[in-house]
């Protein structure tokens, strides 16, 4: 397991950990690890889950699809990254989303039990995994509620300037990178893909942007620099 030490050390779960006490630790927590071929389901809307995923290689997607089979991408989980935290959290509950492997992927899963409550040992760093997760938790909130900001826009366009807009605020440039492909972007903001394509290459014929697959390049207004957060 200490090959994984350096994504661990990565993940905000487990900031401010040492190694002495991440090897401590996940035993305490009763880390296991389980791998997926790609296209799989790590989990399914209906289940009921207790423990919470963390991506050690590869990435996953969380999506809902309703019983057409309409697919709506949440979020993306990589190396380092968390998932199913709240539905783990919440005593009954069950999932409303699917978790898929985008690729290969493995994946360390803790018992959230384990993880909410102090070991007999009363370890130190367990009150600080505690505040670790509650900031995951906050930030998965931020990140819904700017996912909802997006698919509140009327059209493909607004939709995609609220997007990049608040990626390159998130960056602090107008030069990145976004995780999705073409289709999983479409997925992502709610719209048919053939439509984002389109409106994309608008953009670009128009001088608000350039790009090449999943890295984009923002024009930045005349009388601008950077976004806020970079100046």
């Amino acid at each position: 397991m200490k090959e994984f030490f350096p994504v661990l050390h990565m993940a905000a779960l487990f900031s401010g950990i040492s190694d002495e006490e991440l090897a401590v630790m996940l035993s305490c927590l009763g880390a296991r690890i389980d791998t997926f071929p790609k296209g799989s389901r790590l989990l399914r809307a209906g289940d009921a889950v207790e423990d919470v995923g963390l991506v050690l290689a590869g990435s996953a997607l969380i999506v809902q699809e309703d019983i057409w089979g309409n697919r709506n991408i949440l979020s993306k989980a990589g190396p380092g990254q968390t998932f199913a935290e709240v539905f783990a959290c919440a005593p009954g509950a069950v999932l409303n989303v699917s978790v898929e492997a985008e690729s290969a992927v493995t994946v360390m899963f803790l018992h959230i039990r384990r993880v909410l409550s102090v070991c007999p040992s009363a370890c130190s760093h367990h009150s600080r995994i505690i505040r670790n997760l509650l900031g995951e938790l906050a930030e998965k909130n931020l990140r819904l509620n700017e996912k909802l900001t997006h698919m509140g826009q009327r059209t493909t366009r607004a939709k995609l300037m609220s997007y990049f807009s608040a990626e390159a605020q998130r960056r602090g440039d107008y030069e990145f990178d976004i995780p999705f492909s073409r289709q999983q972007l479409a997925d992502y903001l709610g719209v048919e893909r053939s439509g984002l394509s389109l409106e994309l290459g608008k953009m670009r014929d128009e001088g608000l942007l350039d790009f090449h697959k999943s890295h984009f390049l923002l024009k930045a207004p005349e009388t601008d620099g950077l976004p806020p957060s970079a100046r």
